[in-house]
């Protein structure tokens, strides 16, 4: 048993009562030391089991350039002023000298830093593929330990493979830009079946209508299962169409725990 996994064991029982320089700590931990030792779940198992997990839990993928991370960013705020806690999980590229989050999202989120209802955590996919990180999954976990009732993953720019997301969080959302229009017609594996709700991001500039279209009349030839998922659009950068995005977020969700009832 390596050493570091009576620490984490207390840290768990520390971050359950609300300390967040516990979970920071945790979050390091299973970073740090989870490839090597995937049993370290076992630790906060028992807690886990026997908590609500009421948390949502929300991914935001897409290519890159969509303006993910300004879209969290607004959305972070939208979900505040439900008066909801949030902890984000901003994956980022590695760097290729530290190997660590270049941190990229973290500065476009700054204006939530003092927010002591607002959790950030940015992590390095350390080589790993998929658009996540090896150890997001367990952070989930234990940012839903620490009651946070919200919990947003951000991926990495990806492609049309790297769907990896949708085994972390049941709700996806796929933002895309509005110079997409042309090219979804050929991308209908993938990325885009795994989406709960589809957001055109930067709505405001050419191409948004077609992309909308586009989106919907794919959406509509595919068989999926439960409602056609919702096709928005959105201008991060102004805040526009925010509120009704998490809507839409909230109602994918609500559909998938009825469902499991």
């Amino acid at each position: 048993m390596g050493s570091h996994r009576p620490e984490l064991s207390l840290l768990v029982d520390r971050l359950c009562l609300g300390d967040r320089r516990a979970l920071a700590r945790a979050i390091t931990l299973v970073e740090n030391h989870l490839p090597a030792d995937p049993g370290l779940t076992e630790i906060w198992a028992p807690a886990l089991a026997g908590s609500s997990m009421s948390a949502r839990l929300v991914g935001i993928t897409g290519p890159p350039g969509a303006g993910k991370s300004t879209l969290v960013s607004t959305l972070v705020g939208c979900i505040r002023e439900e008066s909801l806690t949030v902890g984000v999980v901003a994956v980022d590229p590695a760097s290729p000298l530290t190997g660590g989050a270049m941190l990229g999202d973290r500065i476009r989120m700054q204006s939530h830093f003092t927010d002591p209802g607002v959790f950030i955590r940015s992590m390095s996919t350390r080589g790993h593929l998929g658009g996540v990180a090896r150890a997001t999954r367990a952070v989930t976990e234990l940012l839903a330990l620490a009651d946070f009732q919200v919990v947003l993953v951000e991926t990495v720019g990806v492609g049309q493979s790297e769907v990896e997301v949708m085994r972390v969080t049941p709700t996806v959302v796929v933002v895309v830009n509005p110079g997409m229009g042309d090219s979804v017609q050929a991308d209908k594996a993938g990325l885009f079946e795994i989406g709960g709700v589809f957001c055109v991001n930067k709505a405001d500039q050419d191409g948004a209508d077609r992309a909308v279209r586009v989106l919907r009349q794919m959406l509509s030839l595919g068989y999926r299962p439960g409602p056609t998922p919702q096709v928005l659009t959105t201008v991060a950068t102004e805040g526009e169409g925010i509120p009704r995005l998490w809507e839409a977020i909230v109602a994918h969700g609500d559909h998938l725990s009825a469902i499991r009832q």
